[in-house]
């Protein structure tokens, strides 16, 4: 019996920093536009709510695989979360994802989850139901090992 797990944590802060400074222009634009306080007040604080919401859901993207399939924890919270059992995964693989191709984020159609911070190496998964699970971790070879040991011991 094979223990073999494999954990890993990707962050994207460099992302949280611009989307922040990209802010501070387009509250300045809003806040000049109109003169009523109020208007600027609910501009600055829907924006620093954005900002809270991406620091807390998409700054980074924490997976762990092993006997128990993949699970996917986002953020600071852990939230959003996905877990994938080896009994639906149908295949494995490691795709290598252009820095233009980055969805930077959680992203969640009828054929595919797409959780990605960064370019290069993430781990894609094939469910059996046909769905399509892509996810950027540090080490997606050694993911690829650790799901292949407990998969090919079942």
């Amino acid at each position: 019996m094979t223990t073999t797990v494999y954990t890993g944590r990707a962050t994207n802060w460099t992302s949280v920093v611009v989307s922040g400074l990209l802010l501070v222009p387009l509250i300045g634009i809003a806040t000049a536009s109109d003169p009523v306080f109020t208007t600027g007040l609910t501009v600055i604080l829907l924006a620093l709510a954005g900002l809270l919401a991406e620091v807390v859901t998409a700054s980074d993207v924490r997976a762990s695989c092993g006997s128990h399939g993949v699970s996917i924890y986002w953020g600071i919270l852990g939230w959003p979360r996905a877990r994938y059992s080896l009994s639906e995964i149908r295949e494995v693989s490691v795709v290598e994802i252009p820095w233009w191709a980055v969805s930077y984020g959680f992203w969640w159609t009828p054929s595919r989850t797409v959780c990605t911070v960064r370019s290069g190496p993430a781990l894609r998964l094939q469910l059996i139901n046909g769905r399509t699970v892509t996810v950027t971790v540090p080490d997606a070879h050694a993911a690829l090992a650790a799901l292949r040991s407990h998969h090919d011991a079942e």
